[in-house]
């Protein structure tokens, strides 16, 4: 087969910031997939894409030409509306758990495809695998019998979704391409197009514990979303939330099972349940069901039903225990204050230092390992009140986490503290 277009002359039309045709996009993502283009050529591609960027057109085209790399999957034989949110990731970000039972028990699907934690933002499957029995990995057949059944569903990609994204995915990790936004953009958005959602709201996170730190970077990746998706045909709308302190009062897999149970039972964090209640409201919106308040459905029980049902009908065991660390570690206020700094990456370094983390995919985790709190920015502390506790079934652990927490907590003696706001920002209808 002769093939129609040279990868080397493509990649000289990004390096020298010309734009590539759909045509030329399609072959690239194909030739890729089917091994034509090699790996260092891909690089050179993704470095040019890095270094000089695209155009809108072009980044709706590759993230197309990755969708039709593989299965799209279809959930036309629901009599519900499907609505998905997607987070960028985050410290001590469970929404998920308490949000796809929600959203469900108002009358719309959610079909919620995760991912596992890397680094120090947790996956949501890691954290639901923590439940005894609970199972990720489901075929397509029951993915959509769990939708019909109960609503919602939270379970891992199959193999035969946007597969050039999986290849192209890993390629950016050893690259030093991960920050490309027009690659993090088309491959978000590739695999929940590909999903087979009509409706998307995305959680854009922005701070210290967040992939992008500036709420410029953060806007930028969202505009894009918003606009590969509703290009589309899938109703798209992102929310900039902050991510300068963690999230709720806990980071680790176990303790953010236990954290979206109090939730779903009416109790939790406020920015937890807040956060849950907005992501719901805008969820259901974009499928036509308005005039409802979601916060209603945490305090009577039919959202934890929902979220009982889903959990049982992918085999976990909620009459059975969850994990607790065999070794805990309190640390303590060195002095009264007000909390002037919580930084939410030390947080998750230390989550994942203590075994809530994996630092290659192929790595397990621990269950019960984390780190749980009752501070937040603005927060009056006295000298010698707990601060952090940190959970392991390794004690060994305790002292390079406790590094990764030397500089995290700052205590102001005379400082007026003003609380975040946790909405920073809305982008699309």
């Amino acid at each position: 087969m002769i093939e129609p277009f040279s990868a080397v002359d493509l990649i000289a039309t990004k390096r020298d910031f010309g734009q590539l045709s759909t045509a030329e996009i399609n072959w690239m993502i194909d030739a890729y997939v089917r091994g034509v283009v090699a790996d260092e050529q891909m690089s050179a591609m993704a470095m040019a894409i890095l270094l000089n960027g695209m155009q809108m057109r072009e980044i709706v085209d590759w993230t197309q030409a990755m969708i039709n790399s593989g299965e799209r999957l279809d959930f036309s034989s629901l009599a519900l509306p499907t609505v998905d949110k997607h987070s960028t990731g985050g410290v001590g970000d469970m929404i998920t758990l308490p949000l796809a039972p929600l959203v469900a028990s108002y009358g719309a699907a959610v079909p919620q495809l995760s991912g596992r934690g890397l680094g120090h933002t947790g996956g949501t499957l890691d954290k639901l695998e923590s439940i005894p029995g609970w199972q990720a990995n489901l075929t397509n057949a029951e993915m959509l019998a769990v939708l019909q059944q109960v609503g919602a569903v939270v379970c891992a990609a199959g193999a035969g979704l946007a597969p050039a994204d999986k290849k192209l995915y890993a390629l950016r990790d050893v690259t030093g391409t991960v920050p490309a936004i027009p690659l993090i953009a088309s491959s978000i958005m590739s695999k929940k197009i590909a999903e087979g959602t009509s409706a998307l709201v995305l959680d854009v996170k922005v701070g210290s514990g967040a992939f992008m730190k500036t709420l410029e970077q953060a806007t930028e990746l969202a505009k894009t979303m918003v606009e590969i998706g509703n290009a589309a045909g899938v109703k798209t709308k992102a929310l900039l939330t902050n991510m300068a302190q963690p999230l709720g009062r806990a980071a680790g897999n176990a303790l953010e099972v236990n954290q979206a149970i109090e939730v779903l039972n009416g109790g939790g964090p406020a920015d937890v349940v807040a956060l849950t209640v907005e992501l719901a409201t805008e969820m259901l919106q974009l499928v036509g069901i308005t005039g409802v308040n979601p916060a209603e459905n945490l305090n009577n029980g039919k959202a934890l039903a929902k979220w009982e049902a889903m959990i049982k009908a992918q085999h976990g065991d909620l009459t059975k225990p969850l994990a607790k660390a065999k070794f805990t570690h309190q640390l303590t206020a060195p002095k009264t204050g007000v909390i002037s700094k919580f930084d939410a990456l030390a947080v998750g370094i230390a989550a994942w230092r203590l075994g809530a983390g994996r630092s290659r995919k192929e790595d397990a985790v621990q269950a019960a390992a984390g780190v749980t709190w009752e501070i937040e920015l603005g927060a009056a502390i006295s000298a010698g009140a707990p601060i952090l506790t940190l959970h392991s079934d390794d004690e060994a652990r305790f002292e390079l986490a406790i590094a990764a927490l030397s500089d995290a907590i700052e205590i102001s003696e005379n400082q007026s503290v003003t609380k975040p706001d946790l909405i920073l920002g809305r982008i699309g209808a």
